[in-house]
């Protein structure tokens, strides 16, 4: 939120990130010119792409106090920049496309996708370079698609196809670090690809060629964990 000539602008990702620290949303959907955020109260916050909100509902009175109350405290400068998107770490083999695509997706929801070749080395290994930019990350996403091909030692016949090595390896640290609820493993092939690890409890989302297979099992995934709510339209 920002003030443009003495008229406060309201973006629908600010109003999600300020409502969610009071209140419990039940759903966001579309309506002509604009966004309608429902809460668990009783209240509707419509958000619309000029700028404006207004509140309705039962304690609407209460909800838009809280909202002129908090907006200004939702800036991180008077001059009205944008909050720091929440972060979640990226990892990958040689699957770029699908790379690409779950950054697009990731960005849409208004998340920063963390990928550790995209970051500066600074001379840093790759195991100080995850633990340096996985520091402020409170999710991970595991990309395993089939880049490799292994079978146990004398049965070639039950050869499949499996994610990298540093897969595996940069997937444990995650694991370890923010713990397995929130780490979701995307398995491409399921049926041809083998899974990197046995270990119960883990988050498994497969699908077949695109990312989008699956964006909306992701976000429910995503969003009780980062306490964010993904609109509709963008999934």
């Amino acid at each position: 939120m920002h003030e443009k000539d003495g008229v406060k602008i309201v973006k629908l990702e600010d109003m999600q990130e300020l409502l969610c620290q009071e209140y419990e949303i039940v759903e966001i959907t579309d309506i002509p010119h604009g966004h309608k955020i429902a809460l668990q109260n009783g209240a509707i916050v419509n958000v619309y792409t000029k700028g404006t909100y207004n509140v309705q509902g039962k304690q609407k009175e209460i909800v838009k106090e809280y909202i002129e109350q908090n907006a200004t405290d939702r800036q991180k400068s008077e001059r009205g920049q944008r909050l720091i998107p929440k972060k979640v770490f990226v990892v990958y083999g040689h699957d770029e496309t699908a790379r690409d695509e779950l950054e697009l997706v990731l960005r849409r929801w208004g998340l920063e996708p963390v990928i550790l070749d995209q970051m500066p080395s600074g001379g840093q290994t790759i195991i100080e370079k995850l633990e340096t930019y996985s520091k402020d990350v409170k999710y991970g996403i595991i990309l395993a698609t089939p880049d490799d091909e292994g079978y146990k030692r004398g049965a070639p016949d039950e050869k499949m196809y499996r994610c990298r090595q540093n897969v595996v390896l940069e997937m444990g640290m995650l694991l370890a670090k923010l713990g397995r609820d929130n780490v979701a493993i995307l398995q491409k092939n399921p049926s041809q690809t083998e899974r990197p690890s046995d270990i119960q409890g883990l988050v498994y989302l497969p699908f077949e060629e695109k990312i989008s297979e699956i964006s909306q099992l992701l976000a429910r995934e995503i969003e009780p964990k980062l306490k964010i709510t993904i609109a509709a339209s963008q999934l």
